[in-house]
């Protein structure tokens, strides 16, 4: 009688320990209706950050900035504006010398206006509306940039509470585990080594929960601080990570032209390859001369006796100085194409990688979540139903456990590995998919 009822009991135990540790292979929180806290999704870190960063602030107004100097670029030069009193002793008569234009012999007013010619302002325009694509594309940039490590640092957050979650899990499978050890040791069927045994997995799980913790307000810290908040901020726990798209290393061309139409950092180096032409351009029309018109009242006494119209232009003689500035503004622009095409190539390149890992990723996670973790919860099942007849050894129900555990940590390193594969894709690409 008394050992049908320890029997009983056993499978109780048994069924209660499969239930804990199986009703849970995955980590997936709960959606809320109301608008989610802080830290709870990644929509709102980036309204956050895309709000309140003083980097991006500081890179839009200096994207402002340039675009301000655009009309004044192509602009005339103020006109200027001569007074020349002549004659100021009054031919050297008794009257005192005077700078009043009705007592001097004679002044004459110039109003003078300098006129660029040979198209220089609309080169000089083109040049500062160039310049100020290439602000506005290094703003776009510092937004993609932190963007990329805003979605790399809430991956990495959602890994540690993760993680936190699984080990608070298992430490409560383990104190279920160290009482069946208990109760067998007490009816005789096990060794005091066993209990011993799960009260030590006890204490080390208790252990890598502290670190888990030390980690987490690490990963806090961090995330504060891209969005410009103290590191010792609220956060709320992440709920769930973003669905990765569907993509493959074969769908690597077309986004890599999509990659070179739109990503921010190419098209600041096309702005300033365009600005670099433009100032060829505009050193190479020097060659040619300006000219200054203006027209020349003269007054005598209280009256305007005379007009005159002047005309006056730059001798473009100094040649040596100006084959250096032709030369110079040629080297700018040889070395602005390599840079772009640097840039281009390195993004590409990065492009690549990026989708090899994700797909790695993916399939990584496929294959433990559809074959590794049913296989490991067969084994705990199996050395369970062994150690309940006393044909296994505690340490294999325990090896099983690990073998759970590891494959759902699998499945959580690779989801985020994923994420932050997908986040370097989107920084390069320049736009979220």
């Amino acid at each position: 009688m008394t050992n049908a009822l320890a029997s009983t009991m056993a499978l109780r135990t048994r069924h209660r320990l499969l239930c804990a540790l199986l009703a849970c292979t995955g980590l997936v929180g709960a959606v809320a209706a109301e608008p989610a806290p802080l830290g709870a999704d990644l929509p709102g870190l980036l309204a956050h950050a895309r709000a309140q960063s003083p980097e991006l602030h500081a890179m839009r107004q200096e994207a402002d900035a340039a675009a301000q100097r655009v009309g004044p670029a192509g602009a005339l030069p103020d006109p200027v504006l001569r007074v020349e009193l002549m004659n100021v002793n009054n031919y050297g008569n008794d009257a005192a010398p005077s700078l009043l234009p009705s007592k001097v012999g004679e002044t004459r007013y110039t109003v003078m206006q300098a006129l660029p010619l040979w198209g220089k302002r609309e080169l000089r325009r083109d040049a500062a509306a160039a310049d100020a694509r290439q602000a506005e594309a290094r703003s776009q940039a510092t937004w993609a940039e932190l963007a990329a490590r805003i979605k790399a640092a809430y991956a990495e957050y959602y890994r540690v509470v993760g993680n936190e979650r699984l080990a608070t899990e298992v430490l409560g499978l383990m104190t279920r585990l160290a009482h069946v050890a208990q109760a067998r040791y007490a009816g005789g069927l096990a060794g005091q080594a066993d209990a011993i045994r799960a009260q030590l997995e006890q204490t080390a799980m208790r252990s890598e929960l502290i670190a888990l913790e030390g980690e987490k307000r690490q990963a806090q810290a961090r995330l504060n601080t891209l969005l410009a908040r103290e590191g010792t901020a609220p956060l709320a726990e992440p709920l769930a990570l973003r669905p990765v798209p569907a993509l493959a290393t074969a769908d690597a061309l077309a986004l890599a032209e999509r990659a070179r139409q739109r990503n921010p950092q190419i098209a600041a180096e096309q702005a300033r390859l365009e600005q670099a032409q433009k100032n060829r351009e505009l050193t190479q029309r020097n060659r040619y001369p300006d000219l200054t018109v203006g027209l020349s009242p003269s007054q005598m006494g209280s009256r305007i006796t005379t007009w005159g119209v002047m005309f006056e232009m730059n001798i473009p003689l100094q040649q040596d100085a100006r084959r250096g500035q032709e030369r110079e503004a040629e080297a700018m622009v040889v070395a602005a194409r390599a840079r772009a095409e640097a840039v281009s190539q390195q993004l590409v390149g990065e492009l690549a990688v990026n989708l090899a890992g994700l797909d790695a990723a993916r399939r990584t996670e496929a294959l433990v979540r559809h074959q590794l973790l049913p296989q490991s919860e067969l084994t705990l099942q199996s050395a369970l139903a062994a150690y309940e007849n006393g044909k296994a050894e505690f340490a294999m129900l325990l090896d099983a456990q690990r073998q759970i555990r590891k494959a759902r940590q699998d499945i959580l390193k690779s989801q985020v590995e994923a994420q932050m594969r997908l986040a370097d894709i989107e920084r390069i690409l320049g736009e979220e998919l």
